[in-house]
């Protein structure tokens, strides 16, 4: 069959996505009690047993955040076909200090950033006479103001956890960018990388696509994201299932009380070599909470895991010195605190 025939037995576009987004729901609606009858009926567990609790928490868990990273991350795909990398350093360019710092934090949600791409776009950014605080001010949103990680915390608890999250992040990652961009950081990046400021840099984004092409391209890169990132997902939800179902709340509100004024820093530091991708620690963040601990130390911990990322500072290390990584990851991890501190002691 030549691919005209193809083309030509190809269902509407339109009936697909119907068909989609209606499959979509669907097994949204029927998750839970699907669930709960694999657990407790199928295979027999004991309602309110800690192995009973657990796996139904798992089985629960895994299609739920499944469904919302293939919902969301092609819808989130598909916003930022119309916002590539040369158009985001086109809108930084040129633009004062804090309009600069507060965009740059801003555009960090919507172009999540990732460390195969730290290099070029940290070059591209300073080739177009990007200041280095506005750079920085993208790379802290980036990771930390993840747009799956808001997605995942609305569906999973609602628009008020999700939007303090989305605010703590904007605003370390502002603070933080004027505060880099006031210590003269450039005497810190390695020469070649200040040699190539050439005169802007040219743009190659592609105006011309469909909406047609642009959901199937976003589709196409929503499967191939879920299959890398599936099995850290898993373990995400395995770690959660298992604090869920084996250990005390009594133990976890202990730990990190609000009158432990140590429990937010030591959460901290553990949660510096974990690294893993926002959408992991979901789950985690969901038993913490389900725990008894603080909504601080939990987003603390969060932020933590996915805003300070070892691989990401090891790629960094081509372009920016070991002061300015170490500069860097400081600024980050004491905004972190102070946002953690400030939720517990307003109660949140």
């Amino acid at each position: 069959m030549t691919a005209l025939a193809l083309h030509r037995h190809r269902p509407p576009f339109a009936l697909v996505l119907v068909l989609a987004l209606s499959t979509w729901l669907t097994a949204w609606l029927i998750n839970a009690p699907l669930a709960d009858w694999l657990a407790f009926d199928v295979l027999g567990l004991q309602r309110g047993s800690q192995i009973g609790d657990a796996i139904a928490f798992f089985l629960l868990d895994v299609p739920k955040v499944l469904l919302l990273l293939l919902g969301i991350v092609t819808a989130v795909t598909f916003i930022r076909s119309y916002f590539p990398p040369e158009r985001v350093r086109g809108l930084l360019a040129g633009r004062g200090v804090l309009a600069g710092t507060v965009a740059a934090a801003g555009l960090g949600v919507v172009t999540p950033f990732c460390s195969c791409s730290a290099v070029p776009l940290f070059i591209g950014f300073v080739e177009a006479g990007v200041p280095l605080g506005v750079t920085f001010a993208f790379l802290i949103s980036s990771p930390m103001v993840n747009e799956i990680a808001i997605v995942l915390l609305w569906g999973l608890f609602g628009p008020q956890i999700a939007l303090l999250y989305m605010g703590a992040g904007l605003a370390v990652a502002i603070v933080g960018g004027l505060i880099l961009g006031r210590m003269r950081v450039e005497r810190w990046v390695e020469p070649w990388v200040l040699e190539v400021r050439a005169g802007g840099g040219t743009m190659t984004f592609d105006v011309h696509l469909s909406v047609e092409q642009r959901l199937r391209d976003a589709w196409t890169y929503t499967l191939e994201l879920v299959r890398k990132i599936l099995p850290y997902v898993i373990v995400g939800i395995a770690v959660g299932a298992l604090i869920h179902g084996f250990v005390p709340t009594d133990l976890i509100a202990s730990i990190g009380a609000r009158s432990n004024l140590l429990a937010l820093p030591i959460v901290v530091l553990i949660a510096i070599p974990l690294y893993a991708n926002a959408a992991a620690t979901i789950p985690i963040v969901e038993v913490l909470l389900g725990k008894g601990l603080p909504l601080g130390t939990t987003l603390a911990f969060m932020m933590a895991i996915v805003a300070i990322s070892l691989p990401e500072f090891m790629i960094l290390r081509r372009v920016i010195q070991p002061r300015l990584i170490g500069l860097y990851a400081a600024v980050v991890i004491v905004g972190i605190l102070i946002v953690g501190f400030l939720f517990n002691a307003i109660g949140l």
